[in-house]
């Protein structure tokens, strides 16, 4: 069947020989990892920090750790936890709890305890897999008596290491290894898991199960769990592939660097990549100069992250010692999702690693990628670029009408595919709000698509400015700041005004050694926005808020403001 009709305007600038009409097959993440074990069988996977692991060794891996949650009682309609940093362990227990038929919630490995046990709660999970790190395994262990949590599996991350740096980590590093209870039958070991026999029993996995609970805060800030089924994540597997024809399976090597525990590291590193073949080099966390030495022993070739990472790439390269010209050149494509990417970090990466640097558009809600710039035809700056294949998008009034606008119009984007989740976890009536019986996802963001088929984001529909009637967009100021030399990030919130409503408040992170003041950045505003969208205050802080993935985070400034507004009343 092709979903083909002349009026989507995005045909005719679809880039050669990617069909938009293609009709991904309905999969299972299982089946999927076990065709790339037996077709990259010799091929190197896993590369953490120097130890390497092959294709057939990951499998023989997951199919032992399938086997010790089936012997756990673990299956379909199981819900298990897993709370690790990039590591084997994670695709190991990952494909594993998929291959024995349960569903995997993600836990971010920073979230506070109180954070952890009512998204257990909420998800139902009864067995959690945490790593022998403080302080995340204390937080996993309070969670057992104390809600559906029975049982947690905790994994050495010394073991995973190369002999010489585990050993290193077991002395150097003592205090960051919590302390195991060694009593309670409520704590098993990852080695008792990963010891049993393969699993021997058929896939007990259909396309439309439920894979992934991937916790998202939507469009309305609530976290709840977007229910991503075994066809979602494998059509936008697909959709991903299908973007990108100059990668050769079996020969790439991705930089792991973004969480897994992301719905986007999820879908375009992990799943991805296991999908092309490649090598995934991991590393548990983001810090400059271990990624930069990272690059240089392993020469990657695929780059994923968001764009405050990419900046962040820069800002150590300009250091003394940084990146030397060349060292980057083994990276031939990067992709930024996420957030917006900003123009001159765009410019400035590309000139500096001389690769393509591209961005993309995506949500939890749709597993998650939807647009993206074209990798080897047009890739328009400052735009999100074109749908997917198999993904339709459009722009809609922004007064709830359902509407459909016209290209050069702005309004919400809506999408629809195959990649599109089956609804929120236990939240019909929220899902109802944003999922419409068309199929179209409403995303909560504003933005405008060109004749070309082209779109670019503006804003947030929930952080949108109305300033005395007028829509200031925070974005439009963010850009404009980030073109100031000193500048390292920026974010834009609406603050509480009794006479305009909301006016535009400015938080900015300068370069070390920077001089510029607000008044100088007030001064270099002047003439590039309007009076009504300059910030009334610029507000210069040694670091911002940002996320588990580096992406800047804007609800601690405005719970920030409010407080402020409430103690002056």
């Amino acid at each position: 069947m092709q979903i083909i009709a002349p009026t989507y305007p995005w045909l005719r600038s679809y880039p050669p020989g990617i069909a938009w009409d293609m009709v991904p097959e309905p999969g299972t993440l299982p089946a999927m990892f076990e065709d790339a074990v037996a077709r990259f069988a010799d091929r190197p996977c896993l590369d953490f920090l120097g130890r390497r692991w092959r294709y057939a060794e990951l499998g023989e891996a997951v199919a032992r750790v399938a086997e010790g949650f089936r012997r756990l009682g673990i299956g379909p309609g199981s819900h298990v936890g897993l709370c690790l940093p990039n590591s084997p362990y994670y695709p190991m227990a990952f494909y594993g709890a998929l291959r024995a038929g349960a569903t995997v919630v993600n836990f971010n490995p920073l979230h506070v305890a109180e954070e952890l046990a009512a998204q257990a709660r909420d998800a139902e999970v009864t067995l959690m897999v945490a790593p022998d790190l403080d302080p995340i395994l204390p937080r996993v262990l309070g969670l057992l008596g104390k809600g559906p949590v029975g049982r947690v599996v905790v994994c050495r991350f010394a073991a995973a290491l190369p002999m010489l740096k585990g050993l290193g980590f077991r002395l150097l590093r003592r205090r960051a290894i919590a302390r195991v209870p060694a009593d309670d039958p409520r704590v098993l070991h990852w080695e008792g898991l990963a010891t049993a026999p393969p699993i021997a029993a058929p896939l007990a996995v259909r396309p439309g199960d439920v894979a992934v609970l991937q916790y998202t805060g939507g469009t309305t800030g609530t976290p709840k769990a977007a229910m991503l089924t075994h066809a979602n994540l494998t059509a936008n597997l697909a959709q991903v592939q299908a973007w990108s024809p100059g990668n050769i399976p079996g020969q790439e090597r991705v930089l792991a660097v973004l969480p897994f525990f992301h719905v986007f590291a999820l879908t375009s590193v992990l799943n991805a990549g296991i999908g092309w073949g490649a090598e995934l080099v991991l590393l548990p966390r983001f810090e400059p100069a271990q990624l930069l030495a990272t690059i240089r022993r392993t020469r990657p070739t695929l780059f994923f992250g968001v764009p405050t990472l990419f900046k962040a790439v820069l800002d150590h390269c300009a250091k003394p010692g940084g990146a030397k010209p060349g060292e980057l050149a083994s990276v031939k494509l990067c992709i930024s999702g996420g957030a917006p990417l900003p123009l001159e970090v765009k410019r400035a990466f590309e000139a500096a690693s001389g690769c393509v640097l591209v961005e993309g558009y995506g949500l939890t809600e749709a597993s998650p990628v939807c647009l993206c710039n074209p990798v080897e035809s047009e890739n328009r700056p400052g735009s999100i670029g074109l749908p997917l294949p198999a993904v339709r998008v459009e722009i809609r009034a922004l007064d709830g009408s359902g509407t459909v606008l016209l290209p050069g119009e702005p309004g919400e984007l809506c999408v629809a595919g195959p990649n599109v989740m089956a609804g929120y976890w236990r939240r019909p009536e929220e899902t109802a709000a944003v999922l419409g019986e068309d199929g179209f996802l409403r995303t909560g963001d504003v933005g405008v698509m060109d004749a070309d088929g082209y779109v670019t984001l503006i804003d947030r529909i929930k952080d949108l400015i109305l300033c005395s009637g007028y829509n200031v967009y925070p974005r439009t100021i963010e850009e404009v700041l980030y073109r100031h030399p000193d500048v390292v990030a920026a974010t834009v919130v609406g603050a509480p005004d009794p006479y305009r409503g909301e006016h535009p408040v400015a938080f900015v992170e300068l370069r070390p050694g920077s001089t510029t003041d607000a008044d100088a950045l007030r001064e270099f505003l002047r003439d590039k926005l309007s009076a009504i969208e300059r910030p009334r205050r610029i507000e210069i802080r040694a670091s911002l808020p940002r996320t588990a993935v580096g992406k800047l985070s804007k609800k601690e400034l405005k719970a920030e403001l409010l407080a402020l507004r409430k103690d002056k009343r």
